[in-house]
């Protein structure tokens, strides 16, 4: 049996250290800890991840299984719970650093288990709610700046011309999001934004290009 602690940093505001220190400070120790850096809880479903995938493939049954919270899991409702209830299919326990909770398949009893179940959909449309909240923020934001300023670019694109121009060529070869990712030196993340709207990706780099 191993205790894994599983991080998403999907921001530079966040960092690995700080969610490992989080739990350490909780009292818990670690065999392994497994991150993902600069990937989306909302875009991207865990088992698409590179650390996430490689997660399902070392879990066995009696792990521990170790999040600050559930939203660095994800933060879509369906990919959440579905992960969760994988996970405890599989015989591993699942434990958040927050509120010390503990999620596992330790009972057989109906009640029980509709109560167990019932919270981990609360936590995860919690997760997702809340960051369909704060998209709606930026959104919000963004709108006052661009009603107040004529300057207004938003945020500088991560990416290069050229890279832009390779994620698309490799994009028409059917290459993958991990593949283009390595290829042009980019994150996934920043791929899956410029695969869903390329137009919009390269009027960005247009208008800081310009500046």
């Amino acid at each position: 049996m191993a205790t894994f602690l599983y991080a998403r940093v999907s921001t530079t505001e966040q960092t690995l250290a700080h969610q490992q220190s989080q739990a350490e400070k909780a009292g818990f120790s670690f065999d392994h800890v497994i991150a993902d850096q600069g990937v989306s809880g909302v875009v991207v479903p865990m088992r698409e991840r590179p650390e996430g995938r490689r997660l399902f493939d070392m879990l066995r049954a009696g792990d521990v299984l170790v999040v600050r919270w559930v939203d660095r899991l994800g933060r879509n409702y369906a990919d959440v719970t579905d992960t969760i209830k994988e996970f405890i299919r599989r015989g591993v326990v699942i434990r958040t650093v927050i509120n010390n909770m503990t999620f596992d398949g330790s009972t057989t009893d109906p009640m029980q288990m509709a109560v167990r179940d019932a919270l981990i959909a609360f936590m995860a449309a919690t997760a997702q709610a809340q960051a369909e909240a704060t998209k709606e923020a930026q959104r919000a934001g963004i709108a006052y700046a661009k009603a107040n300023t004529e300057t207004y670019k938003g945020r500088k694109p991560s990416y290069t011309r050229t890279q832009l121009q390779t994620v698309l060529e490799l994009d028409g070869k059917a290459q993958s999001v991990s593949d283009i990712a390595r290829a042009c030196g980019l994150s996934r993340q920043t791929v899956y934004r410029i695969k869903q709207d390329p137009a919009a990706a390269a009027k960005a780099l247009a208008m800081w290009e310009d500046a």
